[in-house]
């Protein structure tokens, strides 16, 4: 079963691949721990990625792609994987439906995680962190004890600059230009599913797993 997670900043996707990978006993596979495992392990994927890193610039799709196929070539992922940030853009998810064909593997299910901008920017904005220990609250979900108190460590509460509005905005112009063509892309192959991520985390996944079977 191989899965591509979509949806906006703060959606949620990521929450949900770790449970669909741990229910399924798939890996999930985050682009972003990819590129820092091989990066880490020195391998030559990695450092031909840390060269573009270092320069500020963005990995090309194909090299991404590789160091992909690399990770999903172990035998953790013979049985499928959840792939969480990957592909982002239209060249990208074509990079990777040519490198599967070769292999004779497709893509089972694109599932969107749907939010409307607003609630993500509601829901971003009322997070907070420490600085000091990385505790996470929500000022409505999970709120400190004590408001604007880490509860661990008694350090101050702050509102992240990621998470300010004007940031969250941002982030999901730069989803909507680049990244919402990918759903009308799974959906011309079929394999596209769109659930309601404004519900509770728990029916979210229950809707998920209702279309995994």
């Amino acid at each position: 079963m191989k899965i591509i997670m979509l949806g906006a900043p703060g959606a949620g996707k990521g929450t949900q691949a770790k449970m669909i990978a741990e229910k399924y006993s798939v890996p999930h596979v985050s682009t972003g721990d990819i590129f820092r495992a091989n990066i880490k392990n020195g391998t030559e994927l990695g450092k031909q990625a840390k060269e573009y890193m270092d320069a500020g610039k963005l990995v090309p799709d194909e090299l991404t792609v590789k160091i992909l196929l690399d990770r999903v070539a172990q035998d953790d992922c013979k049985n499928g994987y959840v792939l969480d940030g990957f592909p982002r853009t239209i060249p990208q998810a074509q990079v990777l439906e040519d490198a599967l064909n070769k292999l004779g593997e497709k893509i089972d299910y694109a599932i969107n995680v749907d939010v409307p901008d607003e609630n993500i920017v509601k829901r971003m904005s009322g997070r907070r962190a420490c600085l000091k220990c990385g505790a996470t609250y929500h000022i409505e979900h999970i709120p400190p004890k004590q408001e604007g108190i880490c509860d661990t460590c008694g350090s101050e509460l702050v509102l992240r600059d990621d998470d300010k509005p004007e940031t969250v905005l941002n982030r999901l112009k730069v989803y909507h230009d680049q990244t919402q063509p990918l759903i009308d892309f799974y959906s011309e192959r079929n394999v596209l599913k769109t659930v309601d991520g404004t519900r509770d985390l728990k029916d979210v996944f229950a809707d998920i797993i209702a279309i995994l079977g």
